[in-house]
């Protein structure tokens, strides 16, 4: 499907994450400003999804280090002006139990590991754009603001993500790092009950991306631009 025509206002825009959710809407709203986007799913669902809303599809499985090693050069030559670490997945158990190592590694590599593969191929181009490089994170990787153990794993690779973001941003001064929760949202993930809806989640976000300054870089955000106190 076409999508709007670009103008020389339009952005170039990285979508890690996207098939469906908040990666997927991430595309469709940047896709109706006019901007190009780039967006990568794991499977052919996905790619077809994607490629509906106009944008251009690359196939990445973001927890397989050998899929998402192959991203530079899929990249080749381009300059990014917004980035998005959006892939993610939830588990629910908490400290009463220690968690599986199969169940460990799949928060891990998708969550964190993936994040931390994607930066040194990602981040020059960014910089090239000096653009901006945003991670979806979760407010229960908030170590000051955690109530309860439930998600515990998840909390650990949601902390360790705000870490990599905080860590990262001093190797590449061009780009403007930011680790963005976005909320509670009526995904597959947040539930029926959650109050935001993906639409302003996303829209929040996007607002909060466009008005980063240099010296917000490795901040960890709420959705509408407020800074989490502590860590």
């Amino acid at each position: 499907m076409a999508g709007p025509a670009r103008n020389d206002n339009d952005m170039n825009v990285l979508v890690l994450g996207a098939s469906r959710g908040i990666g997927l809407e991430f595309v469709r709203q940047y896709r109706a400003q006019g901007d190009r986007v780039i967006a990568t799913a794991r499977d052919d669902a996905g790619l077809q999804r994607l490629q509906a809303l106009g944008a251009q599809p690359l196939k990445v499985d973001v927890a397989d280090p050998a899929s998402i090693s192959g991203l530079a050069w899929q990249l080749d030559g381009e300059k990014i002006d917004v980035a998005l670490y959006v892939a993610g997945v939830y588990g629910t158990a908490g400290a009463t139990q220690p968690p599986t190592r199969e169940e460990f590694d799949r928060l891990m590599h998708t969550n964190v590991l993936g994040a931390m593969q994607a930066i040194p191929q990602v981040a020059p181009l960014v910089e090239a754009a000096q653009g901006r490089f945003a991670f979806v994170t979760s407010e229960m990787g908030h170590i000051a603001g955690a109530g309860s153990s439930f998600g515990w794993t998840y909390r650990v690779s949601k902390a360790a993500l705000n870490m990599a973001v905080a860590a990262a941003r001093h190797d590449y001064p061009q780009a403007i790092f930011a680790a963005i929760s976005p909320g509670w949202v009526r995904t597959d993930m947040g539930g029926p009950g959650a109050p935001l809806s993906v639409e302003d989640s996303v829209a929040g976000m996007r607002r909060t991306i466009a008005g980063l300054t240099p010296r917000q870089s490795g901040a960890f955000l709420h959705h509408d631009g407020r800074r989490f106190q502590g860590w």
